[in-house]
């Protein structure tokens, strides 16, 4: 597994897996990302609760971050991140799990407060995106589908 940031020494981190989609619009030009209220951007998903399959957590994280169903596609890898949570005051190690994401409609519930739905241009995306792994992430799936 690809690994991003730095491991500091001596430094414990809590090891966090977590599910994202990569959710292309229906030309396959824009990728939908979600900016928090803090200005930063994602992809779609989420940390694992509890004896939740990739799926349902993807799942449930379209319908908490965006309001939308989304159904779970292709495997694109997968990638840990090692950073530091200001919010928190915690280090993590994301071990992100990437899947293609399709939208399969609104979940009639809205999102929660502080998240928005954008659509954004890949390339664009690769450089807005607040982790590493989920940039590699995009850059992978455009790889797989075919743009470069």
């Amino acid at each position: 597994m690809i690994n991003f940031g730095n491991k500091e020494p001596g430094v414990r981190y809590v090891r966090r897996p977590a599910v994202y989609g990569v959710v292309f619009n229906d030309p396959h030009d824009k990728i939908a990302l979600i900016q928090t209220a803090d200005g930063k951007f994602f992809l779609p998903g989420g940390g694992l609760e509890s004896g939740e399959s990739h799926e349902e957590c993807l799942r449930r994280e379209g319908i908490e971050e965006m309001g939308m169903l989304v159904e779970i596609g292709g495997f694109i890898g997968s990638a840990r991140r090692y950073f530091y949570s200001s919010n928190e005051r915690k280090h993590y190690l994301s071990e992100g799990h990437f899947y293609f994401g399709n939208l399969a409609g609104k979940a009639g519930v809205q999102a929660e407060a502080g998240h928005f739905l954008k659509w954004m241009e890949p390339s664009k995306a690769m450089e807005r995106l607040f982790h590493e792994h989920q940039s590699w992430a995009v850059c992978r799936a455009e790889e797989m589908i075919g743009f470069f």
